[in-house]
Order: C-alpha cells, then structure tokens, then sequence
C-alpha cells in the first residue's frame, strides 16, 4: 500500500475530490495547511498597507492506496490541480507498512478496503438481518456500534 499525500490550492478541492471518486477511491483525509515554496509568499493590500503574507493557505490530501493504484491517483489530482501558476502544490507517495482500522482491530488490506457492513436502519440492513427486528440504536442495550 502507499499513502498519496498532495499539497493544493484550496479552491481546487471539489475538482480533485472529484477526480479522486471518478477512480472509485472511497475515502480521503483532507486537512488546512498553510506553508510556501518557491512563490515565497505573497504582499497584499489591507487598510492602505502593504503588509507580506509569508505562509500561503493550502490544503492537504491523504488517501491510502493499493500500489497498482498509486500512479493513477496522483495523476488524477495533478490533472485536477493544475493551474498551471506558480503555487499549484506538489504530489508525493511514500510506502504503508500497516493498516489498522480502529473500530474493528482488522489489520492490512481487511482494513484498508471498503467491505462496510449495512447501516443500521437501512433497508440493506434490515435485509441482512433477515427476519430479526431491527432496534433504533438508542433502544439498544450495551451498544456501542
């Protein structure tokens, strides 16, 4: 597995989030980050004064992939990204040791891919049950999903 990690403008999020789905990736982490790199900031203008804005506002991507995946995704968001100005961000990948998803202490890919069982309430749930009566989950005793 490989964690893909992408430094972008902000205002090119819903494009790269949606290039991103059109992969069929199923999650993501995204984060506000501010930092700079070869624009070295930017001066503006408030109130009359000019002042410098040393760190520029970005965001910051994460998704953990499959390694066949990996190339595919980058392209995708730097196709997404890309202005083509100074600033645009940068896409790197490192290698994933493990993965261990919290909830259920599965470990490796049984924790890295999409097999989510049905949601409480849902017709797939209640069908997934079979017969058995589906509680509210404040009628539920002890739970603690």
């Amino acid at each position: 597995m490989k964690l893909v990690t992408a430094i972008i403008k902000p205002f090119k999020l819903d494009d790269v989030k949606s290039a991103v789905e059109a992969l069929d990736i199923h999650g993501m982490t995204v984060s506000e980050a501010s930092g700079f790199g070869r624009q070295r900031g930017h001066t503006e203008v408030y109130r009359g004064a000019e002042y410098t804005v040393e760190l520029v506002p970005k965001v910051r991507i994460e998704i953990v992939v499959d390694d066949d995946r990996a190339g595919d995704v980058m392209d995708a968001i730097v196709g997404a990204a890309q202005t083509g100005k100074i600033g645009d961000g940068k896409v790197w990948s490192v290698p994933v040791d493990t993965v261990v998803r919290v909830r259920t202490g599965e470990r490796g890919a049984e924790a890295h891919y999409v097999d989510d069982p049905p949601r409480r309430g849902t017709a797939k749930h209640r069908s997934a049950l079979g017969s058995e009566r589906v509680r509210a989950p404040s009628a539920a005793v002890g739970c603690h999903g």
